[in-house]
Parts: C-alpha cells; structure tokens; sequence
C-alpha cells in the first residue's frame, strides 16, 4: 500500500521560513515526478512545486517563485520542500504526490501538514 506522509509544518512568523519533508512507503519515488500542493481554506487544492525523477528540473508556481525549493533524496524515498520569505497567503495544508502523467493518484494522498503564516 502506497503512503505519503507529509510533515515540517508549524506556526511561523511573516518573513520566517519551514521545511516540509515527503516520505514514501510503498512506491520506489525514484521514477516518479512528484508535485507539491496547497490547499487553504475554502479554496481547491492548488499545485506548487514539481521536481522530476533526477532532480534535474523544478516548476514552481508564480505566486511561490524565488522563495520555495523543491528538492529531493531518491537514497530516503523523501522530497522537500524548503519555504522562505513565508507570507500569510501561503497559510494553508501541505501535500505531496506523484506527478506527471501518472498522478496526481486519488489514493495517495495523505495527511497533509498544516502550515500557517501569522504574526
């Protein structure tokens, strides 16, 4: 059974940043392009980041350009996600799947992890 577990999130002050860490159970993430998305109250899940399989190559979505990294380490099955310059805006739970042509997959989503941006 395949499991994403998403954690690192927390309370952080404007301006502050967190990482948010992806790890797979279940599934070589190797292979796979894997996105991460955002979904604030009220508002549909919104993609923010995807990394390809090597690492390689990275899209971020424009309102999160210059201050979030997508990273990865095939060798730990996990992918990162390291935010920056964090604005209230970006308030919202935190979710990691596979991308590409074959995802996202409706049953592998997981938990989430809440972070949220306030003074």
């Amino acid at each position: 059974q395949v499991q994403f577990v998403e954690s690192g999130g927390g309370l952080v002050q404007p301006g502050g940043s967190l990482r948010l860490s992806c790890a797979a159970s279940g599934i070589i993430l190797t292979i796979y392009t894997v996105d991460w998305y955002r979904q604030a109250p009220g508002n549909q899940r919104e993609l923010v980041a995807t990394i390809t399989p090597s690492g390689r190559n990275t899209v971020y979505a424009g309102s999160v350009k210059g201050r979030f990294t997508i990273s990865r380490d095939n060798a730990k099955n996990t992918v990162y996600l390291q935010m920056d310059s964090l604005k209230p805006e970006d308030t919202a739970v935190y979710y990691c799947n596979i991308g590409g042509t074959a995802g996202p997959r409706n049953d592998y989503w997981g938990q989430g992890t809440q972070v949220t941006v306030s003074s």
